[in-house]
């Protein structure tokens, strides 16, 4: 006799700390680190709160930017366009659009039409 699994939700599984997941974690840490660097700017001048302030917010920024969707919405014309859509997936996009100096390569068939 064979053995069979039991098919089952694992969407949920690689959450870590259940709001966690592993890209919102890297993004996460990447949002602290960079305010991290603000962190040390503020201690040398003697405002450590203002730097850990700096930390969490850049933190919850990654977290924001590794977390949520654009959602759909058909009042707005990014909604329309990217709606449901990773917000990173979204800026990843921008990023490369602008490093290609706003340039869009369209390529049509004109037809041109005899006057007779």
């Amino acid at each position: 006799m064979g053995t069979y699994g039991i098919p089952r939700n694992t969407k949920g599984e690689s959450r870590i700390l259940y709001i966690f997941s592993i890209k919102a974690l890297i993004y996460t840490a990447i949002g602290a680190a960079i305010g991290g660097i603000f962190y040390f700017l503020f201690k040398l001048i003697k405002l450590t709160i203002v730097g850990i302030i700096f930390v969490l917010l850049f933190g919850l920024i990654g977290f924001c930017i590794g977390t949520f969707k654009i959602p759909e919405n058909n009042s707005f014309e990014l909604g329309k366009k990217a709606g449901g859509e990773n917000l990173d997936e979204v800026i990843k996009r921008s990023i490369k659009f602008k490093m290609k100096k706003d340039k869009i390569y369209v390529y049509t068939k004109e037809e041109i039409e005899d006057e007779q």
